[in-house]
């Protein structure tokens, strides 16, 4: 597959196998002054998602046929978002406290100052509830993009959904940033775990994968690096050694 620059998948290094002894390969290739990384929030920053975490503790059960009408592609992300926001209380306060606990990966602050040391332009793409995590984007200072409550109003509202794309149901498009990054003669690189990372799995020139996604794309054939957390993606991508297993 072709993708910016002239470079190939192939030319690029994305296996979707660990090596020998259970490390993870390097990615070679790349020029991180010249890469755009898109870093995935739910199960990627955080090692639970945050939106399951908030449903698990205050929604009726209800949510989970929505989520699963969501994972087999029934519905888009923006009605099954809306649909499970309808459950949820729109207490500001409340939905804080209940994710009070959650931690963001211990090398979430090392990856991004060493990314921002080599050159690359980092993204946090996000397609969630939203709060959380731009409070963790504000933190680490990385932009956003992500859904938005309107906590004087209880909406749940989508900036950055793309109605021109070919789907068109997604809350926070993440085929736009690749795009534009692209567009600019930039590598992509993303780093995600769920399905609302598929789409943009299928444009990046690497994908960083664990969870559902390595899942879904060991199925489909998409070249990627599996990872377990993000001590394995700098270690891969910025050092170009494996991580310790």
């Amino acid at each position: 597959m072709a993708t910016s620059r002239g470079l190939t998948r192939e030319s690029i290094r994305g296996t979707g196998v660990r090596a020998a002894g259970g490390t993870l390969p390097p990615v070679t290739g790349i020029d991180l002054a010249r890469t755009t990384v898109l870093l995935d929030f739910d199960g990627t920053l955080t090692p639970v998602d945050t939106g399951v975490r908030l449903l698990e503790r205050l929604a009726p059960p209800e949510w989970r046929a929505i989520d699963d009408e969501y994972v087999r592609g029934e519905i888009g992300s923006r009605a099954c978002l809306l649909d499970e926001w309808d459950l949820l209380p729109h207490d500001e306060a409340v939905l804080r406290a209940a994710l009070a606990d959650v931690e963001i990966d211990p090398d979430a602050e090392g990856l991004v100052a060493d990314l921002r040391a080599a050159g690359a332009e980092l993204l946090i793409v996000s397609d969630g509830f939203g709060f959380f995590a731009a409070d963790v984007a504000a933190r680490l200072g990385v932009p956003i993009l992500t859904n938005v409550v309107d906590w004087a109003t209880g909406r749940l509202e989508f900036p950055h959904e793309d109605r021109c794309c070919a789907c068109s149901s997604c809350g926070t498009c993440k085929q736009a940033p690749i795009k534009d990054a692209r567009y600019a003669g930039r590598t992509t690189v993303l780093v995600g775990d769920g399905a609302s990372d598929v789409k943009a799995a299928l444009l990046a020139d690497v994908v960083f994968a664990k969870g559902w996604l390595a899942e879904w794309c060991a199925r489909q054939g998409v070249a990627f690096t599996p990872f377990t957390t993000l001590a394995d993606v700098r270690a891969g991508l910025v050092h170009g050694s494996p991580a310790a297993p």
